[in-house]
C-alpha cells in the first residue's frame, strides 16, 4: 500500500510517497517564510504551513495513509469553533520567554517541573509560549473566558484542520515541559506553574493509530502517525536496541539515543529523558536527547556575512585542522543547549589574528559544531552505553570534512546513509505500521568515516558570556 509522509520541519515542509514496490519518490518540497518580528523571536505564519501541508498531500496521488512529524516545540492558539489560528506559530528557537524562565527560576520550580516533564525551565520549549500568548494576546483571554480556546503544538492545529481531531502525540506531549513522563498524561501541577489551562491542550495519544481522515481533492485518507521529526528520524536511522544513537544536523544538531522501556533520568549531565515513540496498545519506548541550538544555522549565517559562497568551497581544506593552529568557534549564536542549558552563552571565534583567513573562519566554525555534538555525545555515552557507530544525517552529514572531523572527535565511526530522508523514512515506516503493513524499503546503504586520529583532539570547553 503507498504511504505518504510529510515532514513539516523548521525551514520547509517535504513529502515522500514510498511505494509498494519499495520506491520512494520525493513529490513535494516547500519553504515557508521565517518571521523575526524582534530580537530573540522567531515565528512562522500557521496558515503558510497548513497551505504547504496540504499542498504535499495534495501532491501524493493515490496513496493509502499519511504519517506527518512536527517541529516538536513549536506552538501556537486557535479558536475551537473556527479552527482559524489566532497567534502566529512561536519557533521552537524563540527565546521571547527568558524573562519567565528566570522568574520561574527564582521561585525555585525548576526541581518540580525536572522530576516531572524531565525537562529544565528553558524557553526551547512550549509552555511559557503558550503562556505567553494566553498573557500577550486580547483574543485568546476573550476565546478562554468563553471555554473557545484551543492551545497546543504544531501538529495538533494540522490534525485539528485537516482531520477533525483535536489530537497530539506522546512524544511531541513530552517536549511542552507539561507532560508528566511518568503517567504520559497532562500534569496538572505543571499546568499551573506554567499558568497554561489544561482543558485547552489537546488529548495525548501514541504515536500510531487513528487521527483521524483527511479530504484532498476529493479522496479521504487515514492519518495514522503523528511524531516529532527528531523521534522520525530516529525510527528512519533503524535505531531499535539500547544504546542506538544519531544526530541530524539540521537547523540545529539533535542528537537521540535509545534507552528502551525504562526512562533514564540524567539531569545532571544536561540530557533530558523524552519518549522515542509509542505504538498503539504498547507501552512508550524512551530516549535520551540531547540538541545544539545551531548546526546548520551557523553555517548558513556565516555564509550570509559572505565567507563562503558555494558550499563546495568548505568540503576540504588545505593544512591541518584549526583547533590544531589554535583557532577555534563557539556556536553558540542562540545560546548552548545540551548540556549547559545556558541561553546568555554567546558565539564567538576564539584565536583570530591578522592572517586568519575566511577559509580558517569556516574551518574552525564546522569543527566547533562538531565538538559540541561530541560533548553531547560524550556526555550521553557517560549514562548510556553507546555503540561504536554514530548514524547522522541532515545538510551537513554531505560535507566529508565535517564528517571526518566528527569521527576524529568522537573516536567513533560516523555512518553516513545514502537515503538522506530518514525523517521522512521513519514517518512513513510507522504510518504504514500502524495499518498493519510494513514499508518494503531495506535499510539504507552507508558511507563509512572511520577515526583517523586518536584521541589527541581536547574538546572545548564552551565560554560563557
Amino acid at each position: 500500500m503507498p504511504v505518504l509522509a510529510v515532514d513539516q520541519g523548521t525551514t520547509s515542509s517535504r513529502a515522500m510517497v514510498f511505494e509498494d514496490s519499495g520506491e520512494a519518490r520525493l513529490v513535494q518540497a516547500r519553504v515557508h517564510r521565517q518571521h523575526y518580528p524582534s530580537n530573540g523571536w522567531v515565528e512562522h505564519d500557521p496558515e503558510e504551513l497548513l497551505q504547504n501541508v496540504r499542498s504535499c498531500i495534495a501532491a501524493a496521488g493515490s496513496i493509502d495513509a499519511i504519517g506527518i512529524d512536527n517541529q516538536g516545540e513549536s506552538c501556537l492558539a486557535w479558536n475551537a469553533e473556527t479552527k482559524e489560528a489566532i497567534s502566529p506559530i512561536i519557533v521552537w528557537q524563540d527565546n521571547r520567554t527568558e524573562g519567565m524562565v528566570q522568574r520561574l527560576k527564582d521561585e525555585g520550580v525548576e526541581c518540580e517541573v525536572t522530576a516531572r516533564a524531565g525537562l529544565p525551565l528553558d524557553s526551547y520549549f512550549s509552555a511559557t509560549k503558550l503562556a505567553w500568548i494566553l498573557d500577550h494576546l486580547p483574543e485568546a483571554k476573550k476565546l478562554y473566558e468563553k471555554g473557545k480556546l484551543r492551545l497546543g503544538t504544531t501538529d495538533a492545529f494540522f490534525l485539528d484542520r485537516l482531520c477533525d481531531c483535536f489530537a497530539t502525540d506522546i512524544t511531541t506531549a513530552s517536549r511542552t515541559s507539561l507532560m508528566n513522563l511518568e503517567t504520559g498524561d497532562w500534569d496538572a501541577t505543571l499546568c499551573e506553574i506554567f499558568d497554561v489551562p489544561l482543558e485547552c491542550l489537546p488529548p495525548i495519544r501514541p504515536t500510531t493509530g487513528n487521527f483521524g481522515v483527511t479530504e484532498i481533492e476529493g479522496r479521504k485518507i487515514p492519518v495514522t502517525a503523528s511524531v516529532v521529526d527528531q523521534q522520525a528520524a530516529l525510527y528512519g536511522h533503524g535505531c531499535r536496541h539500547v544504546g542506538d544513537a544519531k544526530i541530524t544536523f539540521g537547523t540545529g544538531a539533535f542528537a537521540l539515543c535509545l534507552t528502551g522501556p525504562e526512562l533514564f533520568r540524567a539531569p545532571d549531565k544536561g540530557l533530558l529523558p523524552t519518549v522515542a515513540w509509542q505504538h498503539s496498545g504498547a507501552p512508550p519506548t524512551f530516549a535520551l536527547d540531547g540538541g545544539v541550538y545551531c548546526a546548520g544555522s551557523a553555517v548558513n549565517w556565516a555564509k550570509s556575512l559572505g565567507l563562503f559562497q558555494e558550499f563546495s568551497e568548505i568540503n576540504r581544506f588545505e593544512g591541518p585542522p584549526a583547533i590544531d593552529r589554535d583557532l577555534a568557534f563557539v556556536p553558540a549564536l542562540s545560546g548552548l543547549a545540551c548540556p549547559h542549558w545556558d541561553r546568555s552563552a554567546a558565539g564567538l571565534w576564539i584565536g583570530l589574528s591578522l592572517d586568519t583567513s575566511a577559509q580558517d573562519m569556516m574551518q574552525a566554525l564546522l569543527e566547533g559544531i562538531a565538538f559540541r555534538a561530541a560533548e553531547v555525545l560524550e556526555a550521553m555515552d557517560a549514562f548510556v552505553n553507546l555503540g561504536s557507530a554514530i548514524s547522522v544525517d541532515g545538510g551537513l552529514s554531505v560535507n566529508p570534512y565535517f564528517c571526518q572531523f566528527l569521527a576524529d572527535a568522537l573516536q567513533r565511526q560516523v555512518r553516513v546513509p545514502k537515503m538522506a530522508e530518514l525523517t521522512l523514512l521513519g514517518t512513513a515506516l510507522l504510518a504504514a505500521e500502524a495499518t498493519g503493513t510494513d514499508v518494503p524499503v531495506t535499510r539504507p546503504d552507508t558511507i563509512n568515516y572511520e577515526a583517523k586520529r586518536t584521541k589527541d583532539i581536547a574538546l572545548i570547553e564552551p565560554l560563557v558570556t
